[in-house]
C-alpha cells in the first residue's frame, strides 16, 4: 500500500536529483510539494524538509538553516520533530562546512540538551560534551562523524541494500527510522540505521513474543565499521508518547476510545487505512481508561517476564519504546544488552529511570539493577498513562535532567498532587499494583514481570477486583479482621440447632420411657462427651488454621512473607470449609458411637427399634450440622478472607485448581441441603403411630425450615459458584479461556 503523501516526497527528491544531474541553477520549490491534509501535511514537509536540507548543503552557496524552514513553515517549530532536524542539519553541516557543536548549540539553546543527547548517543559529536577532540582517536571519529553523516543523508525514495526507503519515521537516540520495503522478502518493515554500536539486534532476533517488536536481523549497507541497519517489525498504531498527547488532550471518561484514536491519528499520519473489523479493537473500545492502562500494562509485563528469562533486559522503558499495532495492541521496542545498563546521556531524561538505575549512574559502585528496575520503569509510564502526568516531583527542569535530583525525588515517593489526579473510577486494585511497582526499595516491589502481569489481571474482571481489593467501607474489608468469631459461630450455630433438635426429638420418642436414673446416667455420659468431643475439634480446627490466624495479622503489621507461605495461607483459605465438615462428622461420627453405647449402660434397657431411630435422627442432624456450616464458612472464607492473600504475590495455576475443586464440592453440599427434609419424613417413618403423633410438630417445624434454609443455601451457592469463577479467571487465566472454548456450543 502506497501512503498517501509518498508521491510528494517521491517526487521532490527525483526533482532534485534531476536538477543537480542536469545542472539548473534554480532547485525545486518545497511549497509545491507540501501536501494540505492537516496530520499527512506534517509527515510529509518533515520528509520535504529533510531532503531539501541534504540537497541545499550539497551545493555551495546554498545551505539553509532549519530556523529558516520554521519561519517559512510554522509548524514545524511546535512540533515534536524539531530537535530531530536541528541534530541532522549539525551532522550535514558538518560534513560540508566545519561547525563545532558548542557555537551550534548556542543557536538552539532551546534544543541544546535534546540534540546534544543524540550526538553523544551516536558518537558523532567530538565537543558535544565538552571534551577536546585529542581525547579521541582521529580514526575513530573520522568513521563515527562520517558514518553518521550517512545517515543523515539518507531520504524517502532511496534504495540501501534490499531495502527501498519510503518514509521517515523519525530519529531517536538509537538511531534513524524509515518505513520501507524489503525487496527480498516483500514486506513493510522498519529499518534502523545507527552510527556507533550494534544494539544487540541478533539477541534481539531470539526474541519471539507477541508484545515485543520482532527484531529480524542487522546488516551493514556501507563500508563503515561504524554504521549498522537493523530491520525489524512494522508497527503502525503510533507510539505511547502519541497515547500520552491524545490523554492529554482528552477526557479519560472516553476509556478505550482514547487508544483507538490515537492509534488512528498515528496511522493516518502515516497514510495508512484504520482497521474496521477487528475483535480486539471492540474488546478495547468497551474498557475504562483505568481497564485500559491495565489491559496495555498487562501485556507489557508479560513481555518483560519473557525476556526476563531469556536473559534480556530493557533498561529504557519509555514511551517511545512502546509501539502499537493497527489494532491497539502494544509491543516493547529497544531492549538493552543482557546484564547492561544504558548511559543517563542516552536516555530522554531520568523520568522513567528507577532509583536504582539513578544510583547506578552517579556511583559505579552501586548495586546492578535487576527486572525490578523495569518493573518500576514500567509502573511510571503506566502511571503516566492512568493520570496524565507523571508520579514524581518531574516537572521542572532541574528534576528532568539531573540524576541526583530525581533520584531524590523517588525516594520521597508518589506526591500528593500525582495521588490526587487518579481517576474517580480507577479501581482500588490498579492504584495499589502501580503503587508497588514505583516502592522505592527493589524488594517491595512485584519480583517480575509475570506477577505484575497476574496481578493486571486482577483490574480486568470487576468481580475479582472487587473481592481482592474492595471498597473502604465495604462489610467485606470490615468482617476481615473478625475471622476467628465469625468462623466460629458458622460453625457452632449450626451445630448447636442441631443437637437441640436431636435431644428434643430423643426426649420426646425414647427418653421419656427412661427412668430418672437411667436420664441421670446418660445426661452425664452426653455431657462428657460432649466436652471431650468440642475441645479436640476445636484444637483440631485451630492448629489446621494457624495459618489464616498468624498471616493476616503479619501482613498488616508489614511482615513480608515467602511465597511459599503465602500459597499455604491460600489453601488453607480454600479447603477451610472442607476441615471444618471434617471436624463435624469426626465429632457427630464420635457422638454416633458412644451415645448408643451409654443407652445400653444405662438402668433401663433400650430396644433394637430405638436404635434404629436414634441412628436416623443422627443422620439427619449430622447433615444439618455439616451443611449450613459447609457453605456459611465457604462464603466467608473466599469473600473475605482468601482474596486478601492474591494482593500480595505471585499466583500458581494450582490455585485455580483447588478453586474449581472446592466449585465442584459445593454441588454436592447443595444436593445434600435439598435432601434434609426428606430425610427427616424417612426417619419419621421408623416411629410407632402412637409416637409420630408427638413428634409430628417437630417434623413439621424441621421441614419448613430447612426449605427457608434452602433458599438461603442456595443464595450464597449461587454467589460463592460466582466468586470462584472470577477467582479461576485471574488465577489461571488461559486454563479458563481453554476450558470455555471446550464447553462452546
Amino acid at each position: 500500500m502506497i501512503e498517501p503523501g509518498l508521491d510528494h516526497v517521491a517526487r521532490f527528491d527525483a526533482d532534485w536529483q534531476r536538477c543537480l544531474r542536469d545542472g539548473r541553477p534554480d532547485p525545486p520549490l518545497l511549497t509545491d510539494y507540501v501536501p494540505d491534509g492537516a496530520q499527512v501535511r506534517l509527515a510529509v514537509l518533515t520528509d520535504l524538509v529533510r531532503i531539501d536540507l541534504r540537497q541545499r548543503w550539497i551545493r555551495p552557496g546554498r545551505g539553509k538553516r532549519i530556523k529558516e524552514y520554521c519561519k517559512e513553515f510554522p509548524e514545524i517549530e511546535h512540533s515534536p520533530i524539531l530537535a530531530d532536524l536541528v541534530y541532522e542539519e549539525f551532522l550535514i553541516r558538518r560534513r560540508h562546512a566545519p561547525v563545532e557543536a558548542a557555537d551550534f548549540l548556542a543557536e538552539y539553546p532551546d534544543l541544546a540538551t535534546e540534540v546534544r543527547e543524540r550526538l553523544a548517543a551516536v558518537g558523532a559529536d567530538a565537543d558535544a560534551d565538552g571534551e577536546d577532540a585529542e581525547n579521541h582517536s582521529a580514526p575513530a571519529e573520522l568513521d563515527s562523524a562520517q558514518a553518521a553523516a550517512l545517515v543523515a543523508d539518507l531520504a524517502p525514495g532511496q534504495r540501501v541494500d534490499d531495502f527501498d526507503l519510503r518514509t521517515d519515521l523519525g530519529t531517536g537516540a538509537l538511531g534513524r527510522v524509515f518505513l520501507a520495503t524489503q525487496r527480498s522478502m516483500q514486506r513493510l518493515v522498519a529499518v534502523r540505521f545507527s552510527a556507533g554500536a550494534s544494539v544487540a539486534p541478533r539477541t534481539m532476533a531470539q526474541l519471539d513474543h507477541p508484545h515485543i517488536v520482532r527484531v529480524f536481523d542487522q546488516r551493514m549497507p556501507v563500508d563503515s565499521a561504524a554504521l549498522r541497519l537493523v530491520y525489524m517489525q512494522y508497527l503502525p498504531g503510533g507510539t505511547a508518547f502519541d497515547l500520552l498527547a491524545e490523554r492529554r488532550r482528552g477526557p479519560e471518561s472516553a476509556g478505550g476510545a482514547l487508544l483507538l484514536r490515537a492509534v488512528d491519528a498515528a496511522m493516518e499520519a502515516k497514510g495508512e487505512i484504520r482497521q474496521t473489523d477487528s475483535s480486539v479493537r471492540a474488546e478495547i473500545a468497551e474498557l475504562s481508561w483505568p481497564e485500559t492502562v491495565a489491559w496495555i500494562g498487562r501485556r507489557l509485563a508479560d513481555a518483560l517476564d519473557y525476556a526476563d528469562r531469556n536473559g534480556v533486559a530493557h533498561r529504557a522503558i519509555k514511551p517511545s519504546n512502546v509501539l502499537f499495532t493497527a489494532e491497539g495492541i502494544p509491543k516493547l521496542a529497544d531492549f538493552a544488552l543482557p546484564d547492561t545498563t544504558r548511559p543517563i546521556a542516552q536516555d530522554d531524561s531520568p523520568a522513567y529511570r528507577s532509583p536504582e538505575e539513578l544510583a547506578a549512574a552517579l556511583d559505579p559502585a552501586a548495586p546492578e539493577p535487576d527486572t525490578r528496575s523495569d518493573i518500576f520503569s514500567l509502573g511510571v509510564l503506566l502511571w503516566e498513562m492512568l493520570t496524565g502526568s507523571l508520579p514524581f516531583d518531574d516537572d521542572g527542569d532541574t528534576a528532568a535532567t539531573q540524576p541526583h535530583h530525581a533520584l531524590d525525588h523517588r525516594k520521597r515517593g508518589v506526591r500528593s498532587a500525582a495521588l490526587e489526579r487518579i481517576p474517580a473510577n480507577c479501581p482500588a486494585a490498579l492504584r495499589r499494583i502501580l503503587l508497588t511497582c514505583l516502592e522505592p526499595e527493589p524488594e517491595q516491589r512485584w519480583p517480575n514481570g509475570a506477577t505484575l502481569a497476574q496481578q493486571l489481571d486482577l483490574c480486568l474482571d470487576a468481580r475479582a477486583r472487587d473481592l481482592v481489593d474492595p471498597p473502604e467501607r465495604s462489610w467485606r474489608r470490615r468482617l476481615r479482621p473478625w475471622r476467628i468469631l465469625l468462623v466460629s459461630l458458622a460453625i457452632a450455630v449450626p451445630n448447636a440447632l442441631a443437637s437441640v433438635y436431636n435431644v428434643e426429638h430423643n426426649a420426646k420418642t425414647m427418653h421419656y420411657r427412661q427412668t430418672e436414673v437411667a436420664q441421670h446416667q446418660f445426661e452425664i455420659f452426653t455431657a462428657v462427651v460432649n466436652v471431650v468431643s468440642f475441645s479436640v475439634g476445636t484444637a483440631v480446627l485451630v492448629y489446621l488454621c494457624r495459618y489464616l490466624i498468624s498471616v493476616p495479622h503479619g501482613l498488616r503489621t508489614g511482615v513480608r512473607y515467602s511465597p511459599e507461605v503465602l500459597h499455604r495461607t491460600r489453601t488453607d483459605a480454600v479447603l477451610l470449609g472442607d476441615r471444618a465438615v471434617l471436624v463435624i462428622i469426626s465429632m457427630w461420627l464420635l457422638s454416633g458411637i458412644s451415645f448408643p453405647v451409654a443407652l445400653h449402660q444405662t438402668a433401663d434397657g433400650v430396644a433394637a427399634a430405638d436404635y434404629a431411630h436414634f441412628v436416623a435422627l443422627h443422620v439427619v442432624s449430622g447433615a444439618i450440622a455439616l451443611t449450613y456450616p459447609f457453605f456459611l464458612v465457604n462464603f466467608y472464607g473466599i469473600r473475605c478472607i482468601y482474596p486478601m492473600f492474591l494482593s500480595h504475590g505471585e499466583i500458581h495455576e494450582r490455585d485455580a485448581a483447588r478453586l474449581h475443586g472446592l466449585r465442584r464440592r459445593a454441588g454436592f453440599y447443595l444436593s445434600l441441603a435439598a435432601s434434609i427434609p426428606l430425610l427427616a419424613v424417612a426417619g419419621a417413618t421408623l416411629l410407632a403411630p402412637s409416637e409420630l403423633d408427638k413428634i409430628i410438630v417437630n417434623v413439621r417445624v424441621l421441614c419448613i425450615g430447612s426449605i427457608i434454609a434452602f433458599i438461603a443455601v442456595y443464595i450464597l451457592f449461587r454467589a460463592l459458584e460466582n466468586d470462584l469463577r472470577a477467582l479461576e479467571r485471574v488465577t489461571a487465566p488461559h486454563l479458563h479461556k481453554n476450558a470455555d472454548a471446550a464447553s462452546a456450543p
